[in-house]
């Protein structure tokens, strides 16, 4: 084989692993508990045997970030079936029910927080208890703007320029308040009800988030927007099968009309 064959052929095939998807699933959660006591919270026994299928399928779990930086091409690989957790709000279940199951499989997990919650709200947790889980290095903390609003109607009720005033709140002030009180950089954003528009994927970016995520029922792909990826939300319904689902891409294959519609 003559060279200019050989780099030809070489040079063809990084433009062919450039053009190819890079896909993740991520995993969204929001409470946990013994007991179910509404379509949100997932029964401790639910959540273990997820886990356990994860590692009896092969599975790895890998940080967001990783996942993020593997999609915008700066980290070239990741294990051939890796999947993502988060978790939505800082509701304390996740402290008192999660994760001890977190710790027992040694996973990461990134908790979406709205700093307005955090030490105020009897649901959530304390400031203290992020910190806390922050260091056993299994657990990170993003944002999930600042006080949880729906923009839609914050749209529709508040003046144009009341609006802007919020948007820059929920997004720039949730950043500058999480990076205060975690003491690290704050780098990705989870769209509050899934709710999301062409000029907030841009208030997002402009606002310094490196990726944004929302609950449009999909793996996470490199040809998608970087501030509109999508994530699964699990609940309580969803049992073994439709976990594996949503994990192995089954549900990215069915039609649209054909899909799950998860509401909050």
């Amino acid at each position: 084989m003559s060279r200019v064959v050989f780099l030809v052929m070489v040079l063809m095939g990084s433009l062919w692993g450039a053009l190819i998807e890079k896909k993740v699933p991520i995993l969204c959660y929001h409470r946990f508990g013994v007991e179910v006591v509404d379509s949100m919270t997932i029964k401790n026994s639910a959540f273990a045997e997820q886990l356990a299928w994860l590692k009896t399928n092969g599975y790895t779990v890998i940080p967001l970030d990783t996942a993020a930086q593997y999609m915008q091409g700066k980290i070239k690989s990741i294990p051939a079936k890796s999947v993502v957790i988060t978790v939505d709000d800082g509701h304390k279940s996740v402290y008192s029910d999660m994760a001890p199951l977190v710790k027992k499989y040694k996973i990461p997990v990134t908790l979406f927080i709205y700093p307005s919650a955090i030490s105020n709200a009897k649901y959530a947790m304390t400031w203290e208890q992020l910190r806390e889980l922050e260091t056993t290095k299994l657990f990170r903390v993003e944002s999930h703007t600042y006080w949880h609003p729906n923009f839609k109607k914050e749209k529709k009720t508040l003046s144009s320029e009341e609006y802007a005033k919020s948007v820059e709140k929920q997004l720039g002030g949730a950043k500058k308040k999480l990076e205060e009180r975690m003491g690290h950089e704050i780098k990705y954003l989870a769209w509050v009800f899934g709710i999301y528009d062409d000029a907030l994927l841009v208030d997002a970016k402009k606002s310094g988030y490196a990726a944004a995520f929302t609950i449009d029922r999909q793996h996470a792909s490199s040809g998608d927007n970087a501030m509109a990826l999508g994530r699964y939300m699990v609940v309580s319904k969803h049992d073994i099968k439709a976990f594996e689902g949503m994990v192995n891409g089954m549900e990215d294959r069915m039609p649209k009309d054909k899909k799950e519609v998860v509401k909050y």
